[in-house]
C-alpha cells in the first residue's frame, strides 16, 4: 500500500514511474525544486528516508537511508552522492528485485571533490525519469482533447477551447508549481521570487559562485528567452561595467552549468535532419527557464505589465509552451533521448519545436500568441516540409503532422491536410 500524500494531483510521469519500476531495480525522479517530485515518489512507495532531515547520519552511514519497506524513497539523495552507489550495490545483490528504490533529487551532485561523486552511472539498474513543473493539462487548465500521441497516430478531432489574453497571462505568471495552483497571479509570483532568491542566496554561494553575478545571468536569460544567445551576448548583459574586464567564456559556461545542474535552465538543441548538413543548420541551444513564472519574476513583471507589453509576453508564452511540450513529449512511450529540439537554417527558416520519437517519426510546431497568426506559422511549417521532403532522394521522412500552437484562440482545427491549429489549452500528452 503506497503512502500517497493527501490531495495528490496525478502527474503524467506517474505512468512512466510505474513502467520503470517494472523494468529497473531503482528509479530516479529528477527535476526542478518544488515541482512535486517527493509527492510523486511517495505515490509509488511504501516508505521514505529524508536525507535533508538526517544529513549527519546519511553522511556517516549512507546505507541507513535504504532501510524501510520497499519500494523505498530516498529523498534528495544528491546531498550525499555516495548513496547512489549503495543503491546500485543493493540492486545488484538482489537480482529481479525490481522497483526497490525511488531516488529524488532537485540537482545533479555538485561537489568539489571528485571522490565524493557516484562511482558508477547506474546504467541498466537505475532508470531516470525527468520531472518538470506542472503542464496546463496536469493543473487542470487544458481540456486535453488533442493529444501528442494522437497526432503521431494520425488522430485529430476539432474542439472548441476559448482562451483570452487575461487567462493566458495569469497562467504564465502563476506557473506550474503545485503549491500555486489555487493562488492569484500576485501570490504565485511570490513563490517564484522566493524560489529564485533561495537559489541565489543558498545554492549559488554553496557552489563557490557569486549571487549577484547569478542574478544578472538570470536576468540576461529571461530577457533572451528562446534565443540561441551567444556567450558574448550573455556576458554583455551580465557583466559588471565597474569591474573593467568582461566576463570570460569559462565563467559564463560555469554559471550556465550550475543552472542546468539545478534543472533551472532548459537548453533546447537544434535539430539536424539526416539529409541536412550541420554546417547549414544552427545547432546552438535555445535557452528557456524551467517555468515561465520564473522569467516573469526575474523581469519584475505582473499581469498588467505583460498585457501592456505583448511582445515580451510572446517570449514568456513560448517558454510556457516549450515547458508543456517537453512534459508531453517525455510522457511518450517512445520518447527519445532529446525529444524536443528546434530548427533554424542558414536560409533564415526557423521552426520553434521539433518533437522526434525514438523510432524516427517527427512532428513540428510553431508557437503563436493568437489565432490571428496561424497562417504565418503555417507558412513556416509548409516551407520546412517542402525543404526537407521535396527531393525524392532525400533521407528525411515526411513529418507525421505539423501544428501551430496558439494562445488567444477559440478552436482546435485543421488548417489543411497534415497541419493543425491547436490552442495550448487543448493539448496533452
Amino acid at each position: 500500500m503506497s503512502i500517497t500524500p493527501e490531495g495528490y494531483l496525478p502527474r503524467l510521469v506517474d505512468e512512466k514511474v510505474e513502467r520503470y519500476q517494472r523494468i529497473f531495480g531503482a528509479v530516479e525522479i529528477a527535476g526542478t525544486k518544488w515541482c512535486g517530485k517527493t509527492w510523486t515518489a511517495l505515490r509509488h512507495a511504501n516508505s521514505v528516508s529524508y536525507v535533508d532531515q538526517s544529513l549527519a547520519l546519511a553522511t556517516d552511514d549512507p546505507s541507513s537511508m535504504l532501510v524501510g519497506k520497499r519500494p523505498h524513497v530516498v529523498d534528495e539523495w544528491q546531498r550525499v552522492p555516495t548513496i547512489w552507489d549503495y543503491v546500485r550495490h543493493e540492486v545488484d545483490s538482489a537480482r529481479r528485485a525490481r522497483g526497490s528504490f525511488i531516488l529524488t533529487g532537485s540537482s545533479s551532485p555538485l561537489v568539489r571533490e571528485k571522490d565524493e561523486l557516484p562511482q558508477h552511472s547506474g546504467a541498466g539498474r537505475i532508470g531516470r525519469v525527468r520531472m518538470r513543473p506542472m503542464s496546463l493539462y496536469e493543473s487542470g487548465d487544458s481540456v486535453g482533447r488533442v493529444s501528442l500521441a494522437g497526432l503521431f497516430a494520425g488522430e485529430f478531432e476539432p474542439v472548441q477551447v476559448k482562451t483570452d489574453a487575461q487567462k493566458l497571462v495569469y497562467l504564465a505568471c502563476r506557473g506550474g508549481w503545485p503549491e500555486a495552483i489555487d493562488l492569484s497571479a500576485a501570490d504565485a509570483q511570490q513563490i517564484a521570487r522566493e524560489y529564485l532568491q533561495l537559489f541565489r542566496m543558498s545554492t549559488v554561494p554553496d557552489q563557490g559562485k557569486d549571487p549577484e553575478l547569478m542574478r544578472r545571468m538570470l536576468f540576461s536569460l529571461a530577457r533572451n528567452l528562446g534565443q540561441a544567445a551567444t556567450y558574448r551576448t550573455i556576458a554583455a548583459d551580465a557583466g559588471d561595467s565597474s569591474a573593467g574586464e568582461p566576463l570570460s567564456e569559462g565563467t559564463i559556461s560555469s554559471y550556465l552549468g550550475l543552472l542546468r545542474a539545478a534543472y533551472l535552465l532548459d537548453e533546447v538543441p537544434g535539430w539536424v535532419p539526416p539529409a541536412r548538413s550541420a554546417k547549414r543548420v544552427n545547432t546552438k541551444p535555445k535557452r528557456y527557464l524551467a517555468d515561465p513564472s520564473l522569467a516573469v519574476a526575474q523581469l519584475a513583471l505582473l499581469p498588467g505589465a505583460l498585457l501592456a507589453d505583448w511582445q515580451t509576453f510572446g517570449l514568456v508564452f513560448e517558454n510556457l509552451c516549450m515547458r508543456d511540450l517537453q512534459v508531453y513529449a517525455e510522457a511518450q512511450e517512445l520518447c527519445s533521448d532529446v525529444p524536443v529540439r528546434y530548427y533554424r537554417d542558414s536560409a533564415g527558416l526557423e521552426v520553434d519545436a521539433i518533437v522526434e520519437l525514438a523510432d524516427g517519426r517527427w512532428g513540428a510546431f510553431e508557437i503563436k500568441t493568437s489565432e490571428a497568426k496561424v497562417e504565418e506559422g503555417a507558412a513556416s511549417l509548409r516551407r520546412l516540409r517542402r525543404k526537407l521532403t521535396q527531393n525524392p532522394s532525400a533521407r528525411v521522412r515526411p513529418p507525421e503532422f505539423m501544428a501551430v500552437i496558439t494562445g488567444v484562440s477559440e478552436y482546435a482545427h485543421r488548417v489543411e491536410d497534415g497541419i493543425y491549429a491547436i490552442p495550448i489549452c487543448a493539448l496533452t500528452a
